[in-house]
């Protein structure tokens, strides 16, 4: 039996955590100290080697039968979402509201101005959505057989109650007790495609022509013209009307391919829209096609991206008549340094103003054309932007006697933005703004309005 000492020892040894090495060498200290025997010493150290020996034959531990790696849930690499199984899941969102405050001139008949975007009639407060409602995105990807397949969905609630009719969530406000808000179902589509073949899209998502003006507009973020402050509906105008003609999500079969050089062409069949203004009912027995040309490059410093698309889809009216709505437009976004500047023009016949359809006709069913554009600058210092953009859009007459029909058809709506953000974090954005919206008629009628919209938004 060990003595006092050298059972303490051995205990010590047995407690301690094992390091390679250790305790053989602390043993051969203690025994050139002379506090380890030279029987004790030779003891201890075959315990402790054949301690060794056993760990290191022992077998290692068998994972759970019922462990499967491809069951396990782990954290996607970026942004908010998990990987299970064979698939990705992500979320995306946003949730913004602002105060806006109205101020348009009274109404009366030198102010009246169909189709203008301006407000008229008394001062109006409201707690409302900017251009952009909330919206949750939910998106799943896998790869199958080489392919990359996606599906998304995307639903936009707004913060204002909706008065329900045939624009659902998108009609106008409902400011009232007891009624709610509208949830905008735009995005439900699946994606399919091949590294160097491009992607397939099918299903509802935003257009191709007019989707860089509004996605490159600094209103989105925030309100621009308010487009009806009395019954806030479920968003602002922003610059829609005001620059562009509104993209719209519209069912879709659509085409992107691989980029080559920074250039990316997509191509589109879309399900026909009726005019909004047409008198008569339509059968449109032909889709509608988009097309898209996007660059995105860097010259010298300057990062750049270009585009130019082009939209078209003949209408038919019951009564025998047609007319096709075509249109072009192009822009481009400049970034230098701290300040990004953004420039585009559109041109069209049968397209209408502010969105796809309205006024696009006269009574009789003949195009009318219409052209816009916008101009904006963003500066941004650390957490601060400021900015400022200015844009129109007119509708002309289709002939002689829609001028006689319609005095008071808007001829030009325009609209000046001011900005200024704050980044409190990187989700959260406060943002002000001052808005002066403009609309005049052919008549030489005229309203204006200015606006003040403060509060924020945040994205995830």
């Amino acid at each position: 039996m060990l003595r006092g000492t050298a059972a303490a020892i051995a205990i010590a040894l047995s407690t301690a955590p094992a390091y390679a090495g250790s305790s053989e060498s602390l043993l051969q200290r203690l025994h050139e100290k002379g506090i380890l025997t030279d029987e004790e010493y030779q003891a201890l150290l075959a315990e402790e080697q054949a301690e060794v020996a056993a760990v290191a034959a022992a077998p290692a531990p068998a994972a759970p039968a019922s462990f499967n790696p491809e069951k396990m849930v782990t954290m996607t690499d970026s942004g908010i979402g998990f990987n299970v199984g064979p698939a990705t899941i992500k979320f995306a969102g946003s949730v913004n509201g602002f105060y806006v405050h109205d101020n348009p001139d009274a109404a009366g008949p030198t102010t009246a101005v169909i189709g203008g975007i301006a407000s008229v009639g008394a001062n109006s407060s409201a707690v409302r959505n900017g251009l952009l409602p909330g919206f949750l995105v939910v998106n799943v990807s896998t790869q199958q057989e080489g392919w990359d397949i996606g599906a998304t969905f995307g639903m936009y609630p707004g913060i204002n109650s909706a008065a329900w009719g045939t624009l659902g969530a998108n009609n106008g406000g409902q400011p009232t007790a007891l009624a709610t808000a509208g949830i905008d179902f735009r995005q439900t589509f699946m994606t399919f495609g091949r590294k160097g073949l491009g992607t397939f899209k099918i299903g509802r998502d935003i257009g191709l022509f007019g989707s860089d003006a509004i996605l490159n507009d600094i209103t989105l973020l925030s309100s621009g013209p308010t487009g009806g402050n009395v019954a806030p509906a479920n968003t602002t105008l922003g610059r829609i009307g005001s620059g562009y003609i509104y993209t719209d999500f519209q069912p879709q079969i659509t085409y992107s391919s691989p980029t080559f050089g920074g250039v990316q062409a997509s191509v589109g069949v879309f399900q026909p829209l009726k005019s909004l203004t047409d008198g008569t009912d339509q059968t449109n027995g032909a889709p509608g096609f988009q097309g898209k040309l996007t660059y995105d490059g860097n010259f010298g410093g300057v990062g750049a991206r270009l585009w130019a698309g082009g939209i078209t889809q003949k209408h038919k009216s019951v009564l025998g008549g047609s007319y096709t709505g075509k249109g072009v437009d192009m822009g481009a976004k400049l970034t230098v340094g701290p300040v990004t500047a953004v420039g585009y023009y559109y041109t069209a016949s049968g397209l209408g103003t502010t969105v796809l359809g309205l006024f696009d006709t006269d009574g009789a069913g003949d195009p009318r054309d219409s052209d816009g554009y916008y101009l904006q600058a963003l500066a941004t210092f650390g957490k601060v932007s400021i900015g400022g953009s200015y844009g129109e859009s007119r509708l002309d007459y289709a002939n002689a006697a829609d001028a006689l029909a319609n005095p008071t058809l808007v001829d030009t709506n325009s609209s000046w933005v001011g900005q200024a953000r704050y980044g409190l974090t990187s989700w959260v954005t406060l943002i002000g703004e001052y808005i002066h919206s403009k609309a005049e008629a052919h008549n030489g009628n005229e309203a204006s309005s200015d606006a003040v919209a403060l509060g924020g938004i945040l994205f995830f």
